[in-house]
């Protein structure tokens, strides 16, 4: 084709959703179960986004990251299936109609389940899955049409069953016992749903009287208002101050209730506040564990919404938070109040809404733990999961060794409900595959299931084989799994991944992957955590088409004052500051290749707007690199082997595709796609570009002098198949540009329909040559120490300099005759340099400087004036001065010497070193400057 059909800059929304329609259109994407089909299987799960959410920054890290993995093994030949999928996310999901609801003035108690249900599901249709559109925009190669969704009736299916056969197993069984509660959503929580946020508090202290009169014990809580569901006060067994009252009781302030004086050496510490603590076992975990070894009263306090319930006495009927207030006014009118103090606490908080949950007594279905992480914990310790970065082996193996039981049930309406069926006749409890219509022990036809639902992990812990059809053995359960890997974020490890480890062994035999891949999370420049409160959220697709910082803010903070949003913004993006009034529409590409240069395995991976900038032009540089070689790829012969190279050149480069290949493919080999996507950036524009495309233009362009020839004909060739490679090489990164570029290069005439179902150059097809980098580093070096010159002095960038180069030995001196024109029109010579053996002095008037063994002489007599030289001397001197001064008065100051990190007092002492290396070079080329002079 020809270079005008290309534009000159390279524009995304021209490109990527044509090719994306493309990709769909013709199938690409496509996992093909058929037991015929013998290619190697890669079996990726995609961890379903909430049906609720819109894409952040850490949907777009897991997507580029899922995507690179996928397309790199669908382009080696892999059978490829990439999972993709929606989690219905009970609590989040009910929550977000309920708001709905709300502000038509209804609640769903209004509605009724049915109707309130059938209200999520047009909700769903109408809102949600907008994430998966959007994951589209980013490029992700998901086999779309085997998209589920975790309430679709299969999906339904496979987790009744899988509720059915645990409590068949006696692995799922109903308790009543202390939980954590969240008040505003009504509803139970695991321990791994509370976050625990450390807060500033206060410990309050009071006193109870003494039954009988014989005075009082005080005691310290931070929530008054649970002394309305004391049952003891425990002192530890042992402590002198309270042996008297050891056995008897002291009275309630305010309710009729005799509260014992017991005594616990594991609840109490002597030392601690008043060495007394009152005991609440229905509302504190540590009291509830009290409250079994003594056998104690449990009352509980509280109703579901969190006001107080009749065992509160006259405070019935408050908000708890209003209660605690009025209880500590109660108790200082009957003088009771002994006193307050700061004190740091931990806030339990539900990581779904933020409340403060509250421990209370329930009666809720839990699953048996320690059976199932037995295997899951055998199945890393083996070697059969491996799980990288290595370091969370430890704290995957600390979770499931103190395990827990999980409490599965949720008292919401949207969900997988129960499949518990009680009989109001008898009473009598079935657990059945299909509802039941009588009952199987008394008959009775008046059945009622439970009202509650699963909690959603449990059906996101079937989801590497839920997804493949289980219950049933179908041809894609058999296929694909287990999965390959698994890509996920760390923070997740026990919500999910732990999980869908037990569940795969307990149901399927064997683990769900072989690699864990855990990447860390997305957080502003600073490091600090994405949240809407900081103003530092960003949208994805923001970077992708463009937005002003007006627009971006007004998402995070709406309503909020400009100036103070835009300062929060520009606060935790430095950059931002220097990048005018918003982001240029950076293109997919150039958002991928950004996240695909951070270190999946960094524990926080600061985004840095200027970076996306940085690589989107990057995308531009790879543009133009391609326009620029069209012209010359007219005949050029590409065959899936690398041509035959003669040339110092062209052996050259073909090595260091080779190089950069063995890299990439160790790179996403171990999960290190940072290191992957630098060495494809480093070979193309450092390389290929800034030398390989320079080095050629005296063969192949003819104002340059460029002859038709074997020469012309073997560079065209390793030309067009060096940057066909590269680009295939670079698709799992940057997928839009690649295939827009590759279908317009030369290629081999069986290729396939799209670059995503090319063959990945892999790095034995292409063979290093040593020779061929050892010889062209010489001749970089010397290039670059003869531009460093010129550089340095100033020369007009169009002006031609005299260069002459000393070698020592005949091969030496050889290879630089034979790359002499290259070396010309690189360094922009005013003819072929000289070339002699070494030995002579410096000629008057030239710089020299040595590279590789090579004395570089530039003659700078008549291109830079003695005075001006001597001038720019003179300041280098001055700053160079300036700058070992301050160094040695940092390393002369004892609190930086003695106290700094060894490394870094290391360093300061080698750039001081080099400083005044720096001061004598300066001093010699002094000499240069009269010489200058002499010849004006």
């Amino acid at each position: 084709m020809s270079t005008a059909e290309l534009a000159k800059a390279y524009e995304p929304k021209d490109v990527e959703p044509r090719w994306y329609a493309y990709w769909v259109e013709h199938d690409v994407f496509a996992a093909n179960p058929d037991p015929a089909d013998k290619r190697p299987v890669y079996v990726l799960p995609m961890p379903p986004p909430n049906v609720t959410g819109s894409l952040h920054m850490g949907h777009a890290l897991f997507v580029t990251l899922e995507d690179v993995l996928t397309r790199w093994h669908r382009m080696r030949g892999f059978n490829t299936l990439w999972q993709p999928g929606i989690d219905h996310a009970g609590i989040a999901t009910q929550t977000v109609v309920e708001r709905q609801l709300r502000r038509e003035g209804k609640s769903r108690h209004d509605l009724g389940r049915e109707a309130f249900i059938e209200r999520v599901w047009q909700w769903k249709t109408e809102s949600g899955g907008r994430i998966a559109l959007q994951q589209r925009e980013l490029g992700a190669s998901p086999d779309w049409p085997r998209s589920k969704f975790t309430m679709d009736a299969d999906m339904s299916r496979a987790v009744r069953e899988a509720f059915v056969r645990l409590y068949e197993q006696e692995l799922i069984y109903r308790d009543t016992r202390l939980v954590h509660w969240d008040c505003e959503a009504q509803t139970v929580l695991s321990n791994l749903e509370v976050e625990n946020e450390e807060s500033n508090g206060e410990l309050f202290e009071f006193a109870y009287p003494i039954a009988g009169g014989e005075g009082e014990l005080v005691v310290a809580t931070t929530r008054p208002e649970t002394m309305l569901g004391d049952t003891a006060v425990a002192v530890h067994p042992d402590d002198p101050r309270y042996k008297h009252l050891h056995g008897k009781f002291l009275q309630h302030p305010f309710l009729d209730r005799k509260v014992p004086i017991i005594t616990d050496a594991i609840l109490v510490d002597p030392k601690f506040g008043t060495g007394a603590v009152k005991v609440t076992p229905a509302h504190d975990f540590n009291d509830h564990e009290t409250g079994k070894r003594h056998k104690l009263e449990m009352i509980s306090i509280m109703n579901k919404d969190g006001t107080l319930n009749a065992e509160a006495g006259p405070f019935a009927g408050m908000e708890r938070f209003a209660a605690r207030k009025a209880v500590k006014k109660a108790l200082e009118e009957k003088g009771l109040v002994r006193g307050s103090k700061n004190h740091t606490l931990v806030l339990p908080r539900s990581d779904r809404n933020g409340s403060i949950v509250e421990p209370m007594i329930s009666t809720q279905w839990f699953v048996k733990m320690k059976p199932l992480a037995g295997p899951a914990l055998a199945a890393v310790r083996h070697g059969h999961t491996k799980i990288i970065p290595e370091d969370w082996t430890k704290t995957y193996e600390h979770w499931m060794t103190n395990i827990l039981d999980w409490c599965i049930s949720r008292q919401l309406w949207w969900g997988h409900r129960i499949p518990a069926f009680y009989c109001d006749a008898c009473g009598h409890m079935m657990v059945t595959r299909e509802d039941p219509t009588a009952c199987e022990k008394c008959g009775g036809e008046k059945l009622r299931q439970d009202e509650d639902v699963l909690d959603t992990w449990f059906s996101s812990g079937l989801w590497p084989f839920s997804t493949l059809g289980w219950p049933n053995d179908t041809e894609m359960l058999r296929k694909f799994y287990p999965a390959s890997d698994l890509e996920t974020g760390y923070d997740i490890l026990f919500f999910w991944v732990a999980r869908m480890m037990m569940m795969g062994i307990h149901f399927m035999g064997v683990p769900p992957f072989k690699r864990i891949l855990l990447h860390g999370m997305v957080v502003d420049e600073t490091g600090d955590k994405m949240s809407k409160v900081k103003g530092n959220v960003i949208d994805p697709l923001d970077l992708v088409h463009g937005a002003t910082f007006d627009a971006v803010v007004e998402k995070t903070l709406p309503g909020a004052p400009r100036e103070e949003s835009l300062k929060k913004f520009k606060k935790a993006y430095p950059s931002a500051a220097q990048m005018g009034a918003g982001f240029s529409a950076y293109g997919a590409d150039a958002l991928r290749f950004t996240l695909s240069t951070y270190s999946p395995q960094a524990r926080r991976i600061p985004l840095s707007p200027k970076k996306i900038e940085g690589n989107r032009h990057f995308c531009n540089k790879i543009w133009n690199a391609v326009r620029y070689a069209l012209p010359y790829l007219e005949g050029a012969r590409v065959g899936r082997e690398p041509p035959k190279a003669t040339t110092l050149t062209n052996r050259w480069i073909l090595s260091r595709l080779g190089a950069a290949l063995e890299t990439t493919k160790s790179g996403l080999d171990e999960f290190r796609l940072d290191e992957a996507a630098l060495a494809l950036y480093h070979f193309f524009w450092g390389e290929l570009c800034d030398w390989y495309l320079e080095l050629t233009k005296p063969v192949l362009n003819p104002a340059a002098g460029a002859q038709p020839g074997p020469e012309q004909d073997e560079t065209k060739d390793v030309l067009a198949y060096v940057i066909e490679a590269s680009i295939r090489a670079l698709h799992p990164f940057i997928p839009y540009i690649t295939e827009e570029l590759w279908q317009r290069l030369p290629r081999p005439s069986d290729a396939p329909k799209s670059i995503a179902l090319a063959q990945y150059p892999e790095p034995g097809s292409v063979p290093r040559d040593a020779d061929a980098e050892r010889d062209m580093g010489t001749v970089m070096a010397v290039i670059s120490a003869a531009r460093t010159i010129r550089s340095e002095h100033e020369v007009h960038p169009g002006a031609e300099v005299p260069l002459l180069l000393r070698a020592e030995g005949e091969a030496t001196l050889s290879l630089l005759r034979g790359e002499a024109r290259a070396i010309k029109t690189l360094v922009k010579t005013a003819a072929e340099p000289g070339i002699e053996a070494r030995g002579a002095a410096r000629p008057k008037g030239a710089v020299m400087s040595v590279a590789a063994g090579v004395e570089v002489l530039v003659d700078l007599r008549g291109l830079v004036e003695g005075a001006k030289e001597a001038a720019r001397i003179e300041r280098e001197i001055k700053k160079t001065e300036k700058d070992i001064a301050a160094l040695e008065k940092k390393l002369s100051l004892p609190s930086f010497a003695e106290k700094a990190p060894p490394e870094v007092v290391a360093e300061s002492r080698t750039q001081l070193d080099e400083l005044k290396k720096k001061r004598v070079g300066l001093e010699e080329a002094k000499s240069l400057a009269a010489e200058l002079g002499e010849t004006k």
